[in-house]
């Protein structure tokens, strides 16, 4: 519809004849998109999980920085995986909730341009971040004795994600700007429409996108855990055939447990990722090819839920982390307990302090009369007693 508004013979045609405003080239009548009833209820949707969202991966991101000096790899990839998820919570959320309600855009040609670069950055390095997650851990599981170079390994890996973030988002900037029609009102929108020639450039470039944020990293993290998990069958067969092989008897599945609590956290964080956004892209996929049959079978409604579905996948992670990471669980119980301690220890001072005022002016008053009187014992008896209350106090 907005592709039909836009048309620069029917809007400027309609200028001068109301009658035509409100009409298409095919007779039917035109109508504006509105803040309908399944827009508000993903406004609500997306607010809530933005403000959960946001407090989860914040402790995460405390808990991981602050526990010990030396950070483990592993730890550094939970803390930019956090950082990702925290882009997608502060700028995918917001600017979608805000877009729904405003149903145009109000905030100008450059906030249209960047807010659409910093949106697929977000999406991009969620992804890039979870590969880099699983090319670790099958470093880790078909290279164990390599442990020493992960850290490295695991920082350059991250560096490129985050290059490729950036790079890859690059052409929003120049696709995307705010367009305003005149018919049937004036209404602006952030949109592609007119950055391509033809149709097809778009198909492909949303096509593009597609395969490096989703097809791709899919294809990546399917290889890395069937090459773990045919590893790992073929560790607990040896070990079954063979006895002897005492390096591979650290437990019970010759992994140690901490690198499998490892493992399981990072297939259930892929996992996540998969079953949140495979159906959203799916449909996006379906919508690039096929637009007229996906507008008459695909209810909005539905495209709002896969779409909440998708941002769902931001909560997941630091959950899934604090489930099988007991660091986090420490680091929450250290803070209580100083909380706690401190808070103990404010009303136990002030609760003396209530108690012991009266006897310290008394104690003050007798040594003042004890320098008046000279050596007087009882005067260097409350003289001591006011000293050892004070330090006591």
């Amino acid at each position: 519809m907005f592709h039909q508004l836009t048309d620069p013979a029917l809007n400027g045609s309609c200028r001068g004849a109301a009658s035509l405003c409100n009409r298409s080239a095919d007779g039917d009548t035109l109508q504006l998109p509105t803040f309908s009833t399944a827009a508000k209820v993903r406004v609500i949707i997306t607010f809530t999980l933005c403000a959960v969202s946001a407090v989860c991966n914040l402790v995460v991101l405390w808990a991981a920085n602050h526990r010990g000096r030396r950070k483990s790899h592993v730890r550094i990839l939970i803390m930019n995986l956090m950082a990702a998820d925290l882009l997608v919570t502060f700028i995918v959320m917001p600017v979608d909730a805000v877009w729904n309600i405003t149903v145009q855009w109000q905030a100008g040609d450059i906030a249209c341009r960047l807010l659409m670069f910093l949106k697929l950055v977000a999406m991009y390095s969620c992804a890039f971040v979870t590969v880099v997650i699983s090319l670790d851990r099958q470093s880790a599981i078909l290279n164990p004795l390599g442990i020493s170079e992960a850290k490295r390994k695991s920082k350059i890996m991250l560096a490129v994600a985050w290059t490729m973030s950036l790079v890859l988002s690059l052409p929003q900037m120049f696709i995307f700007h705010s367009v305003t029609i005149t018919v049937p009102d004036n209404f602006t929108q952030c949109t592609t429409h007119g950055s391509f020639v033809q149709h097809w450039q778009e198909t492909l470039y949303n096509m593009f996108t597609f395969v490096c944020l989703f097809l791709l990293p899919l294809v990546i993290m399917i290889c890395c855990y069937t090459r773990i998990f045919v590893e790992i069958s073929s560790r607990m067969t040896r070990n079954n055939q063979v006895s002897r092989d005492v390096p591979l008897r650290r437990s019970h599945n010759n992994i140690p447990k901490a690198r499998m609590r490892t493992l399981k956290m990072s297939i259930v964080i892929v996992t996540s990722f998969i079953i949140c956004w495979t159906p959203y892209y799916l449909l996006g996929l379906w919508y690039w090819l096929f637009p007229e049959k996906m507008e008459e079978t695909v209810s909005h409604s539905l495209t709002h839920m896969l779409f909440i579905f998708g941002l769902f996948n931001a909560c997941l992670d630091p959950i899934t982390y604090g489930l099988f990471t007991i660091h986090l669980h420490h680091s929450l119980k250290r803070c209580w307990r100083k909380s706690n301690i401190q808070t103990e220890f404010e009303n136990k001072t002030s609760l003396i302090m209530s108690r012991l005022s009266p006897h310290t002016q008394v104690g003050s008053s007798g040594s003042n009369i004890d320098n008046e009187k000279g050596n007087d014992e009882s005067g260097t008896k409350s003289g001591s007693r006011t000293i050892i209350t004070e330090s006591k106090l």
